[in-house]
């Protein structure tokens, strides 16, 4: 049964042949690559507001991991209604075409559409750039340009797209409320979300490459965002004292995100599939850490030293536990034993 209502026709009808890659290009606006690269740009280079922006880098994990779901528990066919056949279009722009406006996978919704929402809807909300009204319209407009874009060039329903942005608005909503509920900051919150959005995509979805991906990529951002948030706390202390509590419950937060990813790189074969989950999220891990650590002296300062003396308790821990440690350790004792014995009983 088609979810359509005839839109494609009056649609498609008003874009001449040569805009098809124009509309291509618009649709871009609302893809992974795309998205993933303006969030982290924001998070790296608006340091004033960079909780605010961890916060929407976790919404953009979360929505993947949502979409991903739904796709997998819906299960319904995109249309068959392209905007152009790629044959008719000059040789030079037939790549470009081909990987900009096509499409694969399920239909309903529409990921482009749920992902634009989040994003630009959570930015208008987050930041504090030019005025509010200003910020709600440009993401409305980046919204609107996408939806139209996938309706253009038939690789969704006017009811996927439309289901798209009804669910992007219905989880920011959420997710916001459970963040002012809760008196934890709202990074954590964040990430905490896409924690639990990758895990049940792992189970709705199945043990495939993205499901594994994103929920790597949500544990690493979570556990490295830990590590910023005790490094903010340490460098604030007045006293040693103040920097035990957020010492231990960041630590063991870090420690149980973390944990996992290293125990898959360690376990499995480097080109696996939990292996390849684990090193994304250990970058992402890193690409959450290090703006923090480069525009902060005294987080340069604690992260120096931290990594200095773990890496010096790890190489004693390793020197106590190696095997040619102990029998050196057996021998000396022996000899030891041996001279002590003499002294007790002197030979007569």
């Amino acid at each position: 049964m088609s979810r359509g209502i005839g839109e494609f026709e009056p649609v498609q009808a008003v874009i001449p042949e040569w805009a098809a890659v124009l509309v291509a290009l618009v649709t871009q606006l609302g893809d992974v690559w795309f998205l993933s690269l303006f969030v982290g740009l924001i998070y790296w280079f608006h340091a004033e507001k960079r909780e605010d922006a961890a916060v929407i880098v976790g919404f953009t994990l979360a929505g993947l991991a949502l979409i991903s779901a739904l796709k997998h528990v819906f299960s319904l066919p995109r249309p068959g209604e392209p905007l152009v056949a790629i044959e008719t279009l000059p040789w030079i722009l037939q790549p470009l075409y081909e990987a900009t406006a096509m499409a694969g996978g399920y239909g309903f919704p529409s990921g482009h559409a749920l992902m634009t929402t989040i994003v630009y809807l959570g930015l208008a909300h987050r930041l504090s750039i030019s005025t509010h009204r200003r910020r709600f319209a440009g993401a409305g407009i980046g919204i609107a340009a996408v939806c139209f874009s996938r309706i253009a060039l038939g690789v969704h329903y006017l009811v996927d797209v439309v289901a798209g942005v009804a669910v992007g608005i219905a989880f920011l909503l959420c997710a916001e409320r459970l963040l002012a509920r809760y008196s934890i900051d709202h990074g954590t919150g964040a990430f905490a979300l896409a924690i639990v959005a990758g895990t049940v995509n792992l189970v709705v979805s199945g043990v495939d490459a993205n499901s594994v991906s994103l929920l790597g990529a949500a544990l690493g951002a979570f556990g490295g965002w830990q590590l910023v948030v005790l490094g903010r706390h340490v460098c604030a202390a007045d006293r040693p004292s103040d920097a035990v509590r957020p010492l231990v419950v960041r630590g063991v937060f870090a420690a149980g995100a973390l944990a996992p990813l290293a125990v898959a790189i360690d376990e499995f074969h480097l080109f696996s599939l939990p292996a390849r989950g684990a090193v994304r999220g250990v970058v992402l891990a890193a690409f959450v850490t290090v703006p923090v650590m480069k525009h902060s002296e005294r987080a340069q300062r604690f992260w120096t030293a931290l990594v200095f003396w773990t890496t010096m308790a790890a190489l004693g821990l390793r020197f106590l536990l190696s095997p040619t440690t102990w029998r050196r350790g057996l021998t000396l004792g022996r000899q030891y034993g041996v001279r002590l014995r003499s002294w007790i009983r002197p030979e007569t």
